[in-house]
């Protein structure tokens, strides 16, 4: 069955000093293997986002996510997921 929850993504790929997106408001790890999580941990990241968008202002400083972290941030997904 195909998802029903698109990715919030809007191509602005770019992670402030908190390792969240200044373009969808999800943090690194919640972004990796997106396309493999249920509808209900995508509504529950979607409404993150949506705190977030509110919360934060606007970032000082951005970095674009490369491939070493975005590998970390899918093992330490895993490590959580194995732990419970």
């Amino acid at each position: 069955m195909p998802a029903l929850i698109d990715s919030p993504c809007i191509a602005a790929c770019k992670l402030d000093s908190h390792k969240i997106c200044v373009g969808c408001y999800r943090h690194i790890e919640e972004i990796v293997d997106w396309n493999k999580r249920s509808d209900a941990e995508k509504q529950q990241i979607l409404q993150l986002c949506a705190e977030r968008r509110l919360a934060e202002p606007a970032p000082e400083a951005v970095t674009t996510v490369n491939s070493v972290e975005w590998q970390a941030a899918r093992q330490a997904l895993a490590a959580r997921r194995q732990q419970g």
